[in-house]
C-alpha cells in the first residue's frame, strides 16, 4: 500500500519522463492527473481512438478523419455549443500501445487554443485492492492576446478535467459491467 508521498513521487517521476513540455514565454502549461476505477488495457482502449474521441469527451460531437489511424493522420473535430468554438483540427502526434502514450498538436478550428500540444499517458496502479489506471495529461498552448496564463491555463485545465472525469465514468461503467476486453470500436 502506498502513503501519499509515494503517490506523489511516482506521478512525478511520470510526469517528468513523458510530459516533457518546453513552454516558450508567451506559453503555459500544465499536467492533471486522475485515478480510475478500471483496468488500464479498458482505458487505453477509449484514449487510444484517435478517431473516436466522443465516446468519453463530452464537448466533441463529431470526428472525420483523414489518413489511416497512423502518427501524422488528421481528425476533424464538430465541438458542441457552449464553447467558444465549432470545430479543430487535430494531428495525431503519438501513439505508443506498449508505453500507452498518445499525443495530439492542434493544427487549425475556430477556436484560440494556437500551437496547442497534448500528451496523454495510462498507468497501471491499484485502487482499493483492485485493477485501477492512474491518466496523465499534459499540454502546452500560446496565451491568446488579451488573456493571462492563468486564465488561459484554467480555461484548458478545466475542459481537461471534465474530459478526465467522462473517462472515468466511462471507464468505470465498462469495469462494472465486466466489459474486461479492450473495446473494438
Amino acid at each position: 500500500m502506498m502513503n501519499g508521498g509515494d503517490a506523489i513521487s511516482i506521478e512525478t517521476q511520470y510526469i517528468r519522463r513523458h510530459h516533457k513540455h518546453e513552454p516558450r514565454d508567451n506559453q503555459c502549461t500544465s499536467a492533471l492527473v486522475k485515478h480510475i476505477k478500471a483496468p488500464v488495457h479498458l482505458v487505453w482502449s477509449l484514449v487510444r481512438r484517435f478517431d473516436q474521441p466522443q465516446k468519453y469527451k463530452p464537448f466533441v460531437s463529431r470526428c472525420i478523419m483523414q489518413g489511416d489511424l497512423g502518427i501524422g493522420s488528421v481528425r476533424e473535430v464538430n465541438v458542441k455549443s457552449g464553447l467558444p468554438a465549432t470545430t479543430s483540427t487535430e494531428r495525431l502526434e503519438q501513439l505508443d500501445d506498449e508505453e500507452h502514450i498518445f499525443g495530439i498538436k492542434i493544427v487549425g478550428g475556430d477556436h484560440r487554443l494556437r500551437n496547442y500540444s497534448s500528451t496523454i499517458t495510462v498507468h497501471p496502479e491499484v485502487i482499493e485492492g483492485r485493477p485501477g489506471t492512474m491518466v496523465i495529461e499534459s499540454f502546452v498552448v500560446d496565451v491568446p492576446d488579451g488573456n493571462t496564463k492563468d486564465e488561459t491555463c484554467y480555461f484548458v485545465e478545466a475542459l481537461i478535467r471534465c474530459n478526465l472525469s467522462s473517462l472515468a465514468d466511462v471507464s468505470e461503467r465498462m469495469a462494472v459491467q465486466g466489459r474486461t476486453d479492450p473495446l473494438n470500436l
